[in-house]
């Protein structure tokens, strides 16, 4: 392939802007705010996570605390209704009021009981709510960190954006200046080559492999017209010859 001298100097251009696009989307990739605004999105995530399984308990613990407080109402009704009795004087009957003074004291330790339980759950959903809360404002507090960290990235990004933008609106109008079949080379080669499709011949080494020519492929190119589009034996780059490059 013959390609003008000129012409092959303008491609390390288009070279060297693709290996600042590709830095470019690196660091777009790579700033701390991308990993941070990753962490954070873990960390509400998880939150929310937390978040639901402590609402989930407050409400199976308000559903117990309504069964403790019938059961207790329930226990208080009855005896109310027993002491009522005793108290009327309506009982006659030794053995019928025995039975019902030792039914009321049954009633009285059931209602120990029963108010004992209903202490222990509401100690468990007031504990239960208060973890609600404390999620809830944890939760918050990530997430406008988050937009803060986001903000920033979008800034960065913008200003990132912006530059890569002017890279390839220079490297298109580079590009439009070479052959077709040089350009389908190149891009070939650079991506097979980790980003590197040509590069120049500078003081008798390879810039894209970074080796030294041996003396028999100098001479090889030393033969070639300045015309000829030369490739490393090494790294099968494309080899721009540039004024200091040894030959």
């Amino acid at each position: 392939m013959n390609v003008d001298p000129e012409a092959q100097l303008r491609l390390l251009d288009v070279q060297g802007l693709d290996q600042k696009l590709d830095q470019l989307a690196h660091r777009r990739r790579k700033l701390p705010e991308v990993a941070e605004l990753e962490a954070a999105a873990a960390e509400h995530a998880r939150l929310s996570d937390a978040l639901v399984v402590a609402q989930t308990s407050v409400t199976d613990l308000e559903r117990e605390q309504k069964r403790a407080d019938a059961d207790v109402e329930q226990v208080r009704e009855r005896k109310a209704r027993d002491q009522k009795r005793l108290d009327s004087g309506q009982v006659s009957s030794p053995k019928e009021l025995e039975s019902l003074q030792r039914e009321i004291e049954s009633l009285d330790r059931r209602q120990s009981d029963l108010e004992d339980t209903e202490l222990d759950v509401m100690e468990r959903l007031e504990q239960a709510q208060q973890q609600v809360e404390s999620l809830t404002a944890q939760r918050e507090k990530v997430g406008r960190r988050a937009h803060e960290i986001q903000q920033a990235r979008d800034a960065q990004w913008a200003e990132i954006d912006k530059e890569a933008e002017e890279a390839r609106g220079r490297r298109s109008e580079l590009a439009a200046q070479l052959p077709d079949d040089l350009m389908s080379l190149y891009e070939k080669i650079r991506a097979a080559q980790g980003g590197i499709g040509a590069a120049a011949l500078r003081r008798r080494m390879c810039e894209g492999c970074q080796m030294q020519l041996d003396p028999a492929e100098l001479t090889r190119i030393r033969s070639f017209a300045a015309e000829v589009v030369i490739r490393h034996d090494e790294c099968r780059r494309i080899l721009v010859r540039v004024p200091d490059s040894g030959l």
